[in-house]
């Protein structure tokens, strides 16, 4: 069916589809030539169809929307005018695409015959996210069925996709009575407002999903998956959306398992707190074969293990179709594999007797008082790594975690010991690009999407909460979760103290184009927003706050010092040294 459809009629034909795939949350930046969809889509959420969220940041409004997909596991659109608008939202897109997140972005454009004759606002919007994401430029004249199927597809696949939408003609509605502007599909007038039934199913289905008792859904793994032989030394390494399959496979099989913070995996007794640590040590040279589940990105430690070509690399596709293989060495898995009984349990005694031995001298270190030869290297201040033992022993049942980049998340894969199993965890970050882009616009996200969550945290540097505090321009009227951010600031980038330019031999030159200390005063920035703040100097107060259930959004700024970044490293990796164990015998 085509017919000359008017630019209001379009932009209704594409939220209603958007709406029969499954989005429930929708993200607006306003602007003109998107009006015919900011209309329709508050007559929607008035009608109790959908919930509007606007945001006048396209770069925050795309992160936005990358969190509600990541907290509430269904397809999120967001909503553009033309022209620099949708360029905005291209670190998100490649976000969504490297974690296989359901990002629907809506462009308004102008009519094609308008392109390359300078008409204002007017450029080649269509594919302008390139490999990143399929784009369907879409007209008036575009037959209901192919319209229908484009939506449904852009709703169902993994990863992000781009509608183009040209809008001609009047932009706005000829009846001025909002009854008019938004109706359901006809064929679903009485369904209520869940997602279509296959909808549900899939979004069921998806790694780590958890309902609202907190109770980890149960999960097997694939029986299809191959039946691995017992012998060869192993150990399984689960990174970021790794899911509960790869701790089950370590469990099943009685192997080591490095889990990261944001896997999914990181429960129950198979885990090692340390785990990248000890791959420094001696048991790194009996690994002959690594199973490799997730996206790990944290450690070079890790990413050496999984591309050695000298070991069995087995490596499992993660939801963006990608197995993670750096050194191009892998044997590539569709599922997570399988075996038929545990393996020898010599082999994970001897790490997990490390593991015990290097978690016990480094939590006495910390608490060691200072002066004491044990306590790494530093101040009489709070150690980053305390803060996050604290961040992680907070992590209760069905709590939500949002992580960022950067040494936070590095420092909680030291401090946080495994999670019990059977309460379900929701940690995650953007570790797709591993980027520090729009992480408070996305913990703002990840925390509306699951409303049902217990508690809801974000673990921030200073210069990744300053990167993103657009994300706390939420107008009025606007949902404004029951979050905490606790924000790790250190004045800079304190990573790259721990990197190759952290040498001293560049000191002359670090402060200025690596640490850009910046002097933020955080206090008066989160006035400025209408956000709470404190500011906590000592563990037992960070400890009580992440015990409390806000109402509303507060920022918890938590000072230490970036100086000792580097000896606290080699400190670390000192104590590795300390639990080297000699070769495990062969039973």
């Amino acid at each position: 069916m085509t017919g000359d459809r008017t630019a209001p009629e379009l932009a209704l034909r594409v939220l209603q589809q958007l709406w029969q795939g499954g989005v429930r949350d929708v993200v607006l930046a306003p602007g003109s030539r998107s009006a015919p969809f900011a209309l329709a889509l508050d007559a929607a959420e008035r009608d109790g169809d959908l919930r509007l969220h606007v945001r006048v940041d396209e770069r925050s409004a795309g992160f936005l929307a990358l969190g509600l997909a990541t907290g509430s596991r269904r397809p999120v659109a967001v909503v553009t005018t033309s022209g620099t608008a949708v360029g905005n939202l291209l670190p998100a897109v490649m976000e969504a695409h490297h974690t296989g997140r359901r990002l629907v972005v809506v462009s308004a454009d102008r009519p094609d015959r308008l392109r390359g004759t300078g008409a204002n606002q007017t450029t080649d919007q269509a594919g302008i996210f390139g490999t990143f994401a399929p784009c369907h430029d879409l007209t008036a004249a575009l037959p209901y069925e192919d319209l229908e199927s484009v939506v449904a597809q852009a709703c169902s696949r993994r990863g992000p996709t781009h509608l183009n939408v040209q809008l001609d003609g009047d932009l706005m509605p000829s009846d001025p009575d909002p009854d008019t502007w938004w109706h359901r599909p006809e064929a679903l007038q009485s369904h209520d407002s869940s997602a279509p039934a296959e909808v549900l199913r899939r979004q069921e289905s998806s790694p780590g999903v958890a309902g609202s008792s907190g109770v980890e859904a149960s999960v097997t793994i694939p029986t299809d998956g191959e039946l691995l032989t017992l012998g060869p030394r192993t150990v399984v390494v689960a990174g970021d959306d790794a899911g509960p399959a790869a701790r089950l496979l370590a469990e099943a099989a009685g192997w080591p398992l490095v889990a990261e913070p944001t896997s999914g995996a990181r429960v129950g007794g198979q885990v090692l707190r340390t785990g990248r640590l000890l791959l420094t040590t001696d048991l790194r040279d009996d690994v002959e074969r690594v199973v490799v589940v997730g996206h790990p990105t944290l450690s070079r430690p890790v990413t050496s293990l999984i591309s050695d070509p000298g070991l069995e690399v087995l490596s499992v596709r993660g939801r963006d179709g990608v197995a993670t293989d750096p050194g191009r060495v892998a044997r590539m898995l569709d599922v997570v594999p399988r075996v038929d009984g545990p393996d020898d349990p010599a082999w994970f005694a001897a790490w997990r007797a490390a593991d015990d031995r290097l978690s016990t001298l480094i939590d006495a270190g910390l608490a060691a008082p200072h002066g004491d030869p044990a306590r790494p290297p530093g101040d009489a201040g709070l150690s980053p790594l305390t803060v996050a033992a604290v961040v992680g022993a907070a992590v209760a049942a069905d709590t939500s975690l949002v992580v960022g980049s950067s040494n936070p998340v590095r420092d909680l894969d030291v401090m946080a010991a495994p999670w019990p199993p059977h309460e379900h965890r929701f940690v995650v970050g953007n570790r797709g690009l591993a980027g520090i882009d729009g992480m408070v616009s996305t913990a703002v996200g990840v925390a509306l999407g699951r409303p049902r969550a217990t508690r809801s945290i974000a673990y921030l540097g200073d210069l990744t909460f300053l990167h993103d505090t657009n994300g706390l321009l939420m107008g009025r009227g606007q949902r404004r979760p029951d979050l905490t951010f606790v924000v790790l600031s250190d004045d800079g980038g304190a990573i790259f103290s721990t990197l190759e330019q952290g040498d001293r031999r560049y000191a002359g030159a670090f402060e200025r184009v690596f640490a850009t200390p910046h002097g933020t005063d955080l206090e008066a920035l989160c006035a400025a927003h209408h956000t709470a703040y404190e500011r906590v100097d000592d563990l037992e107060r960070l400890a009580a706050a992440l015990a409390e259930r806000p109402s509303g959004t507060r920022v918890l700024e938590v000072p230490v010092s970036r100086a000792d970044r580097r000896a606290e490293a080699a400190w670390l990796r000192e104590l590795a040294r300390q639990v080297r164990q000699p070769r495990a015998a062969r039973p």
